[in-house]
């Protein structure tokens, strides 16, 4: 797997995991390089050693992880025997990194560009005044608006996708040879993800610099890469370049993941029912925080009067980016959140005007699944318990609801046997399938998924989907899918209603809205979505 010229030539690495670990090395004799000015995609789930490549490299393994064979060979040295001193003239100036999360590696007690100013500080002769101008010159480069407020901000007053531009700003403040970008975009809205790739594409034509970028996104990889690494299990399953490993794929794996990732276009549409069982009407949710006396009150309108209809046994999407208003909206409908305006009525109810304590006596008719499962998930408690809490609560007797938990296991995917594991002991998927049976044990008409899959792999995603599908079918469930990956939306969405600053500005068909966008806002969703609709095309001249 050679290059012209390679800056960074990673010779049959392994890297050992500690004693008791689900396999016993975390990569095994990996063997890849990268030249100058190149961006080589490294692609797979969750567990496949990716990142702990990165780590490898950066000489940043976690305690008890450790090399165990090959060289990593950079700028003619092997970092694998390298001082810890030479490390970390190495760091920074030479080899940088940017973090899939911004707000864990920023220090939030101080501004940006203290932060940036240090690593000048450290590596530079330059005085104050200098670093101050350079610390401005890079913000600027990144494109944040107005750099010199910028560098006075702390982390947490800037945005997120303005977090990740510092911290971009920060790992090439010293000209690195090579940066690593390890998921920079996987937390991001769309938009907001597509500008970053083309600031770091942009930044590496520009500097000439080598990128190493791990993702589990083959729409990322559409769109970024020059070659590709595919890793499975700690091991290189298949590399290449780019356009080949996209078009004519010869490992399963690939292949899965390929197949996995959602096509923008919408599948034909389904025939409706006429009934509706959830109407909105003129929702509206103001938030005000600050002041005193009403002075200097900050008031932001989170939703702004908003009607949707959900026909009985339909999905119904919502969309929109970070800030859109969409999972307030989530929050009004299951009254997690009281609405300011507005009603919700459910099979002749309106919820909106329902006490607390009425509200806790319908909850079986509404249930709501948590982007998060592990924060929503009692640590304490077992599966199955926290599957049979809700209908214990509501007169079910014990044995019989604990019992129906365990079927519920089955509907769900799930090993019934595994029903005695506490949350930690499953993984992220298993335990979005928990939250799933948790929602479903109370048998509600309607459920509202606020972001259930985001934070999955791409293969673990498309099997949620496929769950949700075959449970709306045979249960007949009526779905809010709250969403920003408009690939899912797309896929799972009978309808979708597209939200920007708490209002819906288009909606309707799936179909229809995505093949045919009316409103400004829409069509720049669907232009930001990486790839485009790459697999679709793939597929097709593989075919061809």
């Amino acid at each position: 797997m050679s290059s012209p010229d390679p800056i960074l030539t990673v010779d049959r690495l392994s890297v050992r995991l500690p004693k008791g670990a689900d396999r016993v090395h975390a990569i095994s004799e990996v063997s890849l390089s990268i030249a100058e000015n190149e961006i080589v995609c490294i692609v797979g789930e969750s567990g496949s050693g990716k990142s702990m490549m990165a780590n490898a490299i950066m000489r940043l393994l976690p305690d008890g992880v450790t090399t165990d064979g090959g060289r990593l060979l950079f700028a003619g040295r092997d970092l694998c025997t390298a001082s810890a001193a030479d490390m970390r003239g190495i760091r920074g100036a030479e080899i940088a990194m940017v973090f899939q999360e911004p707000m864990t590696a920023l220090n939030p007690l101080r501004t940006i560009g203290d932060q940036i100013g240090e690593m000048l500080e450290i590596h530079t002769g330059l005085a104050k005044a200098e670093i101050r101008s350079r610390v401005a010159s890079l913000l600027s480069d990144v494109n944040i608006p107005d750099p010199s407020r910028a560098a006075k901000a702390y982390p947490h007053e800037l945005s997120g996708g303005q977090r990740q531009r510092a911290m971009i700003a920060m790992a090439l403040a010293l000209d690195p040879k090579l940066l690593i970008a390890d998921e920079p975009t996987t937390a991001l809205d769309v938009t907001t993800q597509a500008q970053i790739l083309k600031l770091i594409r942009e930044l590496q034509q520009r500097r000439g610099t080598a990128v190493l970028f791990i993702t589990h996104d083959f729409g990322v990889v559409a769109e970024m890469a020059d070659r590709v690494v595919v890793m499975q299990h700690g091991v290189v399953v298949e590399h290449g370049p780019a356009r080949d490993v996209l078009r004519n794929p010869q490992h399963p794996y690939t292949r899965q993941l390929i197949a996995a990732v959602p096509p923008v276009a919408a599948p034909p549409p389904r025939q409706l029912s006429g009934e509706t069982i959830l109407a909105l009407s003129g929702v509206t949710k103001t938030y005000r925080t600050g002041g005193f006396l009403g002075r200097g009150e900050r008031v932001t309108h989170a939703v702004k009067d908003v009607s949707l209809t959900l026909p009985k046994g339909a999905t119904l999407g919502i969309v929109g980016e970070s800030g859109s208003g969409k999972s307030t909206l989530a929050r009004c409908i299951i009254r997690l959140l009281d609405p300011d305006a507005g009603s919700i009525v459910l099979e002749g109810q309106d919820w909106a005007r329902l006490s607390r304590s009425e509200i806790r006596g319908r909850t079986q008719q509404m249930q709501m699944v948590f982007q998060d499962p592990f924060a929503s998930l009692n640590p304490r408690r077992k599966a199955v318990e926290l599957v049979a809490q809700g209908p214990i609560v509501h007169g079910t007797p014990r044995d019989q609801a604990l019992a129906e938990a365990r079927e519920l296991f089955g509907l769900v995917g799930l090993d019934p046997a595994a029903a005695e594991r506490f949350p930690h002991e499953f993984s992220g998927g298993q335990r979005q399938r928990i939250g799933l049976a948790r929602a479903l044990a109370l048998k509600p008409t309607v459920l509202v998924a606020d972001e259930p899959v985001s934070a999955l792999d791409v293969s673990v995603q498309a099997q949620v989907l496929r769950l949700l599908t075959d449970l709306r079918a045979r249960l007949g469930l009526s779905i809010i899918f709250i969403t920003h990956d408009l690939r899912v939306a797309a896929q799972i969405c009978d309808l979708v209603a597209v939200m920007k600053d708490g209002a819906v500005v288009e909606h309707g068909a799936t179909s229809d809205v995505f093949g045919s966008p009316r409103h400004s806002y829409t069509q720049a969703l669907l232009a930001a979505i990486p790839g485009g609709d790459f697999a679709r095309t793939s597929i097709a001249e593989a075919k061809g």
